[in-house]
């Protein structure tokens, strides 16, 4: 028996994920006006090196949800701004690892102080019960998807 009890109309707004644009234009507008020229997706290549510095290319297609082509672009714009530096792997020389630089591991709390206060304002007036819940109901539609690739 299916589990779809949405209206006509409404899937394509889960799908479209409004609210998930509507936060990532609200960050974005955040770091242009603390100075930052960096953009969401760049700084979520930088979020994801700053947990774990110096990955591959491949390994942050894998935890970006990215293409190849798009990482690449995205390294060289971080590069171009010297946020990154790609250094040959001493194990593989096949593999270029991605590096953070000074300048973008000094923006790191700022640009996750800004997250965490772009979050506050959108969950504003939702109970942290009802965010628990969302959150887990989507980690359970990721799973579901993931499990069926």
């Amino acid at each position: 028996m299916p589990n779809n009890q949405f209206k006509r109309g409404e899937l394509y707004s889960v799908i479209n994920g409004m609210a998930s644009i509507a936060v990532a234009r609200r960050l974005q507008k955040n770091f242009r006006q603390a100075g930052l020229d960096i953009t969401i997706e760049q700084w979520s290549v930088l979020y994801h090196l700053w947990k774990e510095d110096c990955l591959s290319q491949q390994e942050l297609c894998n935890r970006t949800f990215r293409d190849k082509p798009s990482i690449t672009r995205l390294i060289d714009n971080l590069e171009k701004q010297k946020l990154v530096k790609r250094t040959a792997s001493k194990t593989d020389r096949r593999i270029n690892l991605v590096c953070l630089t000074d300048a973008a591991k000094d923006m790191q709390q700022k640009t996750i102080d800004l997250a965490n206060e772009t979050m506050n304002e959108a969950l504003t007036g939702i109970a942290k019960e009802e965010i628990e819940t969302v959150k887990k109901v989507l980690q359970q539609v990721y799973d579901n998807l993931a499990l069926a690739q």
